[in-house]
């Protein structure tokens, strides 16, 4: 299966969406162009790519304008192009890569970490180190070949159009040793600079806190520029990650980043922290 992209996620909600309007049960529509109700409803979750012709008969099924149907047809081509991150289907697990595929799409990114400094924010020791330290024991190659993954992921934030990252990460992290004494000095330098950058904030929420809703585990919200795309939610489990698109589970999720923030350092003194942290490391 191809992975869940924003475009793929919206076409599906535009089949839905016209089918519905047209008064047709999947039943009737799959009747209508010769298909199953099980393939249908494939299309509409994005579960599987529709082709363009699919697009159009359907479309012209449920008697949607012409405009809508050339707009829909076009998406479905853009939803089949293949992204960077398909050369590496044969390394990671199909959760990460549909992440990973709606990540690349994202306008605006929310991730809270309690244990580890945010991916898009770890230089490459740090991730060899997180990479060698993880539940599986990988060779040498397998880790470069992470390291990379995690890198060309990174390279949005500072293309010409980056999406808003707003990171906030728990203060342990950030004592935690990664790798050697050396590569946590240099994953601080590097967090001081990227917090530079216009589109990067990083909150520091401190020890002193105490618990927070956000002590059980790593949280993502993706948000995309076009309007009608629902935000995402992405949690980490053992079982690697998980997307929720759900309205119940989107609602509780975005609670728990609103209260995230109130907890955590203000931007400005989440980087004097960064700073007292760097210098207690140094001495």
């Amino acid at each position: 299966m191809a992975p869940k992209t924003a475009r793929a996620r919206r076409l599906g909600i535009a089949l839905r969406t016209h089918r519905e309007a047209a008064g047709l049960t999947l039943e009737a529509a799959a009747d209508e162009i010769n298909s199953t109700r099980s393939t249908l409803s494939r299309y509409e979750n994005a579960q599987t790519l529709v082709s363009p012709a699919t697009v159009r008969a359907l479309l012209t099924l449920y008697k949607v304008g012409p405009e809508d149907v050339d707009a829909a047809v076009q998406l479905a081509k853009d939803a089949r192009k293949p992204g960077w991150w398909v050369s590496y289907s044969y390394l990671l697990d199909r959760r990460t890569i549909d992440f990973i595929a709606l990540e690349a799409e994202a306008s605006a990114i929310a991730n809270f970490e309690p244990s580890v400094v945010p991916g898009l924010l770890q230089t490459a020791d740090y991730i060899r180190a997180v990479m060698r330290g993880g539940p599986h024991t990988l060779t040498d190659e397998q880790v470069e070949q992470r390291v990379q993954v995690r890198l060309d992921r990174q390279q949005r934030l500072t293309s010409a159009e980056p999406p808003i990252f707003d990171a906030i990460v728990d203060e342990g992290a950030l004592l935690r040793p990664v790798g050697n004494p050396g590569v946590m000095e240099a994953q601080l330098h590097h967090l001081l600079k990227m917090i530079e950058l216009p589109n990067i904030t990083l909150q520091v929420i401190p020890l002193a806190a105490g618990y927070h809703r956000g002590t059980r585990g790593s949280l993502h919200i993706l948000e995309f520029p076009d309007p009608e795309d629902p935000i995402i939610a992405s949690v980490e489990t053992v079982a690697g990650q998980m997307v929720l698109d759900r309205p119940g589970d989107l609602r509780t999720c975005t609670k728990i980043m609103e209260h995230l923030r109130t907890v955590a350092l203000s931007p400005k003194a989440s980087r004097d922290e960064l700073v007292r942290i760097l210098k207690g490391r140094q001495k």
